[in-house]
């Protein structure tokens, strides 16, 4: 069963994935500053990965302006979400390598306030259960 949305909500759920759909687009053109409008002053951005929490957007901007190897491919596979709480699921490749990435934002006041991202490397699937499973394209 689907819950009930209210008319503001249904228009705050609009103008967050409209927002996100913009970060997500700035990301994959390089424009750092279109990219962190998204975030709050006091975002924190967590690395759970390698153990990093960056604080501010000023500090989030500035380190991924400096990354040393700059993406050469983007692309969103869905975003999901509604209220304070979206989930955006993508792929950006470094390298020549592609990262698989899971965005969790929070919200608070139309501004992302902490942001967790995770990280994955592809692997070889195991041909001892390739009678069960499809590849993905």
């Amino acid at each position: 069963m689907k819950a009930e949305h209210s008319p503001e909500q249904s228009i705050q759920d609009d103008q967050i994935r409209e927002a996100l759909n913009s970060h997500w687009r700035a990301s994959a053109a390089g424009d750092a500053d279109a990219e962190h409008h998204i975030y709050d002053d006091d975002a924190i951005c967590d690395y759970p990965q390698s153990g990093e929490r960056i604080l501010g957007r000023n500090n989030l901007q500035a380190l991924r302006s400096h990354h040393p190897g700059k993406p050469s491919g983007f692309n969103v596979k869905r975003i999901l979400g509604q209220g304070d709480l979206w989930i955006t699921e993508y792929t950006i490749t470094y390298q020549g390598r592609p990262a698989y990435t899971v965005s969790i934002m929070e919200f608070r006041n139309g501004k992302v306030v902490h942001e967790t991202q995770y990280f994955a490397d592809p692997f070889e699937a195991p041909a001892w259960r390739s009678q069960w499973v499809q590849q993905i394209p």
